[in-house]
């Protein structure tokens, strides 16, 4: 196991020798742009885009009745493209009662609870990542403008931490690869820069949904570190981080990615 383990780290290193730093806003690129012309087609095409079942699921969901007080999200806030529109892009967005960011999933949750009187989904649940995925698609094409509330700060600057920090057996920040290391090749899959413009997404390995949680959770087990809890304070700080970075890019969720 041992010797294994080196023998990864050792084509880590090899294959991430340079260290190039943030990148600049002129050369930032969505994950999109380093797909295949056929994975491209498949997201730009609603009816060959598989997250668009999920976004089916959620029209449903919006207006069924939950919980103790017998409410639907469209009791609350109407036709979803109306009211929806431009709110994912936001997110993780503070929230007042528990002065710290939230996600749009835990956003929804805080709904389920507070005005539905309901039991709130379970992260990475269909039901979650469908309503997730409705309300993003609201915001495709719209710039991203989370982090822009100066309350964020202090998370937004922990999410950076983060990002920066080396973990794990392999000893890998995130920049490492995505900002030093961008449009290389790592065990055959390019190596993007780590802009979270599409989520939730449809990635083809996974063979169905998941959230940016769920991704950065991969990652952290790729390089042997112990992976956050779902919906733990670092996690939110750290997609926070990684949508302010992002700022001013347009969304283009429910995204399709390999």
């Amino acid at each position: 196991m041992r010797s294994a383990l080196l023998a990864v780290t050792a084509l880590l290193g090899a294959a991430l020798p340079v260290v190039a730093g943030e990148i600049a806003e002129s050369a930032r690129r969505s994950g999109y742009d380093f797909m295949s012309s056929d994975t491209r087609a498949m997201q730009d095409d609603d009816t060959a885009n598989p997250a668009m079942l999920s976004v089916l699921d959620a029209e449903t969901l919006w207006t069924t009745k939950a919980g103790t007080a017998n409410k639907s999200c469209n009791d609350c806030h109407g036709e979803v493209d109306v009211s929806m529109k431009g709110v994912a892009a936001r997110y993780p967005a503070f929230n007042a009662a528990s002065a710290a960011p939230v996600d749009l999933g835990q956003r929804v949750n805080l709904c389920r609870r507070q005005h539905q009187e309901a039991e709130p989904f379970a992260p990475e649940s269909r039901e979650l990542l469908a309503l997730t995925a409705l309300i993003a698609r609201q915001s495709r094409g719209m710039p991203i403008t989370a982090g822009d509330d100066p309350r964020l700060e202090p998370s937004v600057a922990r999410g950076r931490e983060l990002f920066m920090q080396r973990q794990g057996q392999l000893n890998l920040a995130c920049s490492n690869c995505h900002d030093d290391n961008w449009s290389k090749h790592l065990a055959g899959s390019a190596i993007t820069q780590g802009q979270p413009t599409g989520y939730p997404i449809y990635r083809l390995e996974w063979q169905g949904m998941g959230s940016l949680q769920r991704r950065l959770r991969g990652c952290m087990t790729g390089i042997r570190a112990q992976a956050f809890d779902f919906d733990a304070p670092d996690m939110i700080a750290l997609e926070l981080y990684l949508m302010s970075r992002a700022r001013g890019m347009p969304m283009d969720a429910p995204a399709v990615r390999p």
